[in-house]
């Protein structure tokens, strides 16, 4: 089921899938207001009509300011526009903020939407922003706390609700899916949970009603989805995500104020708000590991194999990595496809600055995207950037287990980036661990001609246990074929008879990993990291 999950997600980019789900909740908020089914927070004086006007004009003040602001930053410091960023900031902010039709309001809406582009451009060491930009936006107008004819501008957060509740585990589940932060979404949800119930029940509030605030009332489940999981500001490392997720989660329910008065039209303040915390966080991730905007120069491309590619590049400055992760490309270009104009790849290329970065990827022959499409046409020298290097799928601390990697396709590329990893290790200490690396390398391919880096498997010193349609012509020194057809546990452990007491790494498509970890944790198998390669 995961796998055909995989496989229709893997067809949208993550921005996009979220502009999408964002743009199909506004919906259904706008059918539930005009209904009665639900009446947004700030929207309880207009009737009908009005009150989806009121939703309709602050959704657009949001998107169109969050736009116009991104295009004059991005001209200002010559730098590509990204219609989808833009678009995210305005509907989250849309859902963050209470909707209205007061001229002050709208104004305030403006207001946040300018402040959250501007947050990309001016708070952003290193190149890469250091502050989600909503929560940047909602909380500064939160601070100035604007004068309207109903109150002030502050967030509102008002997609907590019961009739959207439904709707926004739905998305969740998809999200979850689709970007593997799944246990990121889950510690935040339940720690937040648990602390706005003991904050609530400690009020005097009865438990059940408690929990229902905390899950219901209060925007536990849409801060989960949307906020929590912004890629741009979250840390490299998986316990590096889940230790933030917990801090956030702990500091959302505790309370605090601390007015600063009135000066003229704002009533200035600091509030316990959920935009606060998050920001809190944004900061602890950024003292977790320092990032930076990766600035990155073509200087060589070629064909792996018939449906397949790598792109060298020299980075402007070194670019710190483990063997094993990913770096996230973008590469503009017009008329983009549903899957935009980012992606993660794996990086081929060991962790050495004389190494460069390479990255390898499938280009299909039917239909490719537009993104693949365009990485192609460019030119040798062309300059491109990347906005993060991240993700767990690294080679065990410890030398002493030995490895299996089990590679299908394209997934063939960290194990690349490891392996070289290793025999570069072995050479500089021919006495260390690393010489000693016992490694097994599965490699299933639907043909010959797409066996990829052969020569790199070559001098690795790893066993290859090759599947494929037919056997090489000559089997390289240390490879062996295993056969033709399809890849699943019994063939897999029946090839490696000591798998269970190997460290396991599978990289691949998800039918392939879906097929191969249930078996090699029956067969006992304790420590298995996987790399789903989604296809996009």
């Amino acid at each position: 089921m995961i796998a055909r999950l995989d496989a229709v997600f893997g067809r949208v980019t993550m921005y996009r899938l979220v502009a999408i789900s964002l743009t199909a909740l506004a919906v259904v908020a706008a059918v539930f207001a005009a209904t009665g089914v639900y009446v947004p927070i700030g929207t309880g004086a207009y009737v009908g009509g009005m009150r989806v006007l009121a939703m309709l004009a602050s959704l657009a003040v949001a998107v169109v300011w969050a736009s116009l602001a991104n295009i004059a930053l991005a001209a200002l410091f010559r730098a590509r526009f990204h219609s989808e960023s833009s678009v995210i900031t305005g509907l989250l902010l849309f859902f963050i903020l209470p909707p209205t039709l007061d001229p002050i309001g709208l104004l305030g809406i403006a207001l946040a939407a300018v402040i959250a582009s501007a947050s990309k451009w001016l708070i952003a060491p290193h190149g890469r922003h250091l502050l989600n930009p909503a929560a940047f936006g909602a909380f500064m107008v939160g601070l100035l706390g604007i004068a309207t004819g109903s109150g002030t501008v502050a967030s509102a957060w008002w997609a907590a609700s019961a009739p959207l509740l439904p709707f926004l585990i739905v998305i969740g589940l998809a999200i979850a899916i689709r970007t593997r932060r799944g246990l990121v979404m889950l510690t935040f949800a339940v720690v937040a949970a648990i602390s706005v119930t003991v904050r609530f029940a400690t009020s005097a509030v009865p438990l059940g009603d408690a929990v229902n605030l905390a899950l219901v009332s209060s925007p536990v489940i849409f801060f989960a989805v949307y906020m929590i999981t912004e890629p741009l500001t979250l840390p490299p490392r998986r316990w590096q995500q889940l230790l933030v997720a917990a801090v956030v989660g702990v500091l959302f329910a505790v309370p605090f104020s601390l007015p600063g008065g009135t000066v003229g039209p704002f009533n200035l303040g600091l509030y316990a708000t959920p935009e606060l915390w998050l920001l809190v966080g944004n900061v602890l991730a950024f003292l977790l590991a320092r990032r930076r905007g990766i600035r990155l120069e073509l200087v060589d491309r070629r064909q792996l194999t018939p449906t397949s590619w790598e792109f060298h590049f020299t980075p402007a400055a070194a670019v710190p990595f483990a063997a094993g992760q990913f770096l996230e490309l973008d590469v503009p270009h017009r008329r983009a496809d549903s899957r935009g104009t980012r992606r993660t790849f794996s990086i081929a290329s060991p962790p050495h600055p004389e190494a460069g970065i390479r990255l390898g990827l499938r280009v299909p022959d039917e239909r490719p995207s537009t993104y693949k499409r365009a990485l192609l046409e460019l030119p040798i020298g062309a300059k491109l950037s990347g906005s993060s290097v991240g993700g767990d799928f690294t080679l065990p601390g410890s030398g002493e287990r030995p490895l299996l990697l089990v590679a299908g396709g394209i997934g063939i590329t960290p194990f690349i980036a490891q392996l070289e990893h290793l025999r570069h290790a072995a050479e500089a200490d021919p006495q260390g661990a690393a010489a000693a690396r016992d490694v097994v390398l599965v490699y299933a391919v639907s043909s010959l001609d797409e066996i990829a880096y052969a020569a790199e498997l070559g001098r690795s010193g790893a066993r290859v246990l090759l599947v494929s349609p037919q056997p090489m012509p000559r089997m390289p020194q240390g490879w062996e074929w295993l056969g033709d057809g399809r890849l699943d546990g019994a063939r897999l452990l029946e090839a490696v008879p000591d798998a269970a007491r190997r460290e396991v790494l599978l990289s691949g498509p998800p039918a392939l990993i879906a097929a191969l970890r249930p078996a090699l944790r029956r067969a006992g198998a304790k420590r298995i990291r996987t790399d789903a390669f989604l296809g996009y």
